[in-house]
């Protein structure tokens, strides 16, 4: 497929307030589902945002309609797979797929210190919301090589701001962070976001809005870290 199609690929996407977030050609490593039976996956491309634009189109369509954020990404990707002829994926279905591991195939991302996935340029105010998998083999652009911003990230505040503790290097507190949200002091991070993401000074023009940040403590099951690469990351 030629890269003027790709380009159109990218402009469709768009239009529906999401963001192309890179795409490779598949290996036989990457356990990416056939598009049909019998026929291979040769190209996957990730779809998600950055920043807050994702959310303002479907808290937009929320007030036609009652959804979920879950709801609106499989109608929305799966209408575009429809009209490109893919075949959707997503993040949040089981069984969970390795969209963590395809994400940095894709595209410069990194796991934080805090387990989330950071962007060089988005920092922790993106995600991923679904992949089109095309039979196709396209000319997907490669991604610039980076480093992790993390890397050169001396103070790191993101390891320390957390009032419990929850986030260290050897892992995610997951009984301390639930505590702490259940509590009246957790409120500030129940309706705003997690403070220790907020930390972060890594793309902070893309920071999302109070709404969006706090949605994502009530959706992570919490079985999904297998699908997340082991890792916990925040699907908003």
């Amino acid at each position: 497929m030629p890269r003027e199609a790709l380009q159109e690929i990218s402009q469709t996407i768009a239009a529906v307030g999401s963001v192309q977030r890179g795409g490779f050609v598949v290996g036989p490593s990457d356990t990416v589902p056939e598009v049909k039976a019998g026929q291979p996956a040769n190209t996957l491309m990730l779809l998600g945002n950055a920043g807050p634009e994702m959310w303002k189109r479907f808290d937009e369509a929320r007030t036609h309609q009652r959804m979920t954020l879950d709801e609106w990404s499989e109608a929305v990707i799966g209408e575009l797979a429809d009209k490109l002829g893919a075949r959707p994926l997503f993040p949040f279905s089981k069984p969970y797929l390795p969209c963590q591991t395809w994400a940095q195939r894709a595209e410069a991302c990194f796991v934080s210190p805090i387990g989330m996935s950071i962007h060089p340029s988005y920092g922790l105010w993106h995600a991923y919301r679904g992949a089109l998998a095309f039979a196709e083999r396209l000319d997907v652009p490669q991604y610039p090589l980076a480093i992790s911003p993390c890397e050169i990230c001396v103070d790191q505040p993101c390891l320390t701001s957390c009032p419990v503790e929850a986030f260290s290097r050897s892992g995610y507190d997951t009984m301390a962070c639930t505590g702490h949200l259940a509590s009246a002091a957790g409120a500030d991070c129940l309706s705003q976001g997690c403070l220790a993401r907020r930390a972060c000074p890594v793309g902070r023009e893309f920071t999302y809005e109070p709404a969006q940040g706090a949605i994502s403590y009530r959706r992570i099951p919490k079985d999904q870290s297998q699908g997340l690469g082991g890792k916990i990351s925040l699907p908003l």
